[in-house]
């Protein structure tokens, strides 16, 4: 469905149910240069058992319209006024790498707004090597290589895939080469930039999950670990052979350690 967000249309995917503003609400929000298809197991489980399920296209990704922002702030503002277009009056986030940034921005700056916080590949800060930045500026074919060898753990690369027959590393792949042009050093440039205090993170009350990947090379485990620790009362979960891009890697345990922290 679309949702008008800023005077632009966004697609929002509702995991095949309608949206109902009287249900609770649980955002999905995607990483750099991703779109709402990532969520699509986790999306269609919660939509499914009573809640409106919203895995968004952040502006200039997927099927939404407009530029891709240049700071998380920005990122963050843009979901919050998608929560007022919508209705809805706070909601629980979901947020995976850079989206798990625009999540704790949004608890932060818009409190409020937000009942739970769920933080996957997560690091704050989450520093971008010059290599990196450098080949999404000027070869972003080789920063899509890049991110695709360092987002998945080992037994990826040789193979052994959650879904017989499928490529997880293939299907990123392709997912990345979607993206608009620009749009990935722009995303990565975001992150970069993003340097949040312990004052900022101590000030985020509401409840929250941390999942890190075990075999994770862009984002640690223990990245994530120093993470949850600077939440108040919050709950850390490593899924040990995942690496960055675990809802594909490890759909269902991602799946139950959200429905573990949300009590569907």
């Amino acid at each position: 469905m679309k949702f008008l967000v800023q005077q632009q249309p966004a697609f929002v995917y509702t995991g095949g149910k309608p949206f109902d503003a009287a249900r609770p609400s649980i955002v999905f929000i995607h990483g750099a240069a991703n779109d709402h298809s990532v969520w699509t197991l986790q999306a269609r489980y919660f939509a499914h058992h009573g809640w409106n399920a919203l895995a968004v296209d952040l502006p200039g990704h997927g099927k939404s319209f407009g530029q891709a922002k240049e700071s998380i702030a920005q990122y963050s503002d843009w979901l919050a006024n998608l929560l007022d277009n919508g209705a809805i009056k706070s909601a629980t986030l979901v947020g995976h790498s850079m989206g798990s940034l625009i999540a704790l921005d949004c608890a932060a700056r818009h409190a409020n707004r937000v009942d739970r916080l769920v933080l996957l590949g997560a690091s704050a800060p989450m520093p971008v090597s010059d290599v990196l930045l450098d080949a999404a500026r000027h070869r972003p074919a080789e920063a899509f290589d890049m991110l695709n060898i360092w987002g998945h753990a080992p037994q990826l690369k040789w193979g052994r895939n959650p879904t017989p027959g499928t490529s997880s590393m293939m299907a990123f792949r392709r997912l990345l080469e979607q993206s608009q042009p620009g749009v990935l050093a722009c995303d990565l440039g975001a992150c970069h930039a993003f340097q949040p205090d312990d004052a900022l993170l101590a000030a985020i009350s509401v409840p929250a999950l941390v999942i890190a990947g075990g075999r994770d090379a862009m984002t640690p485990a223990k990245a994530g670990a120093m993470l949850a620790g600077k939440l108040k009362g919050s709950q850390l979960v490593v899924l040990e052979e995942s690496g960055h891009c675990m809802m594909q890697e490890a759909p269902g345990k991602v799946l139950d350690a959200l429905r573990g922290f949300i009590r569907t």
